[in-house]
């Protein structure tokens, strides 16, 4: 399977993301994400964006490829990082950053999550404080991770079937959630897994470090 890795802008806890790619992933950086990539020692193989948050055009190494698009476009840098990594073969995608800062930014970075899913793409997003992932109608085994000590599962749609949690403080079985009462917040794993599951649905499953 080939990965791809997004280093994108917003808040970001490097000492909180353990992810990192491997000889073979594809590395992309979108705009200021390009700081965030060399402060975890990664080189991408592709920069894009309109450079507003880096401050302009960076200087880049000898074979780093540069994609510039104009501040006026309809998607954003990040929204155009992950089109590209799919044009170039991606089948599981990693974005680094992404979340914090700007809410508007973080709504549409969760909503890629959601685009991604419906193209049957792995994806997560996380800055080091949250992780994110989205799941509809079918389940996902959430491993344990001590750094992330909670994790919340939020509606996506108007209502929620079937949800189902095994393998945490909180457990639920057929339970529904909807969009506007979101009772499924800060749950904790209690062993080395939990089983997240909805028979009818979209939702966000956040992990968080606090």
């Amino acid at each position: 399977m080939k990965r791809a890795f997004l280093y994108t802008g917003g808040e970001l806890f490097a000492e909180g993301v353990t992810e990192r790619p491997g000889a073979d992933d594809l590395i992309l950086a979108a705009d200021a994400g390009y700081r965030a990539a060399l402060r975890f020692g990664q080189r991408p193989a592709v920069v894009l964006g309109d450079f507003d948050s880096l401050g302009g055009v960076p200087e880049l190494p000898t074979g780093t490829e540069l994609i510039r698009v104009p501040a006026e476009k309809n998607l954003t840098d990040t929204q155009l990082g992950v089109d590209l990594a799919l044009e170039r073969g991606a089948q599981a995608l990693t974005v680094v950053g992404g979340l914090g800062g700007r809410l508007d930014h973080t709504l549409s970075n969760l909503a890629v999550l959601e685009e991604l899913w419906e193209k049957k793409i792995p994806a997560v997003i996380t800055n080091g404080k949250n992780r994110a992932r989205f799941l509809r109608n079918g389940s996902l085994l959430l491993l344990r991770d001590p750094h992330f000590r909670y994790f919340s599962l939020i509606a996506a749609d108007p209502v929620l079937r079937g949800v189902t949690l095994e393998g945490c403080k909180y457990p639920l079985s057929g339970a529904k959630i909807s969009r506007r009462l979101q009772f499924a917040v800060s749950n904790e794993i209690t062993g080395n897994c939990a089983l997240i599951s909805v028979r009818r649905g979209g939702l966000w499953i956040i992990e968080s470090a606090d």
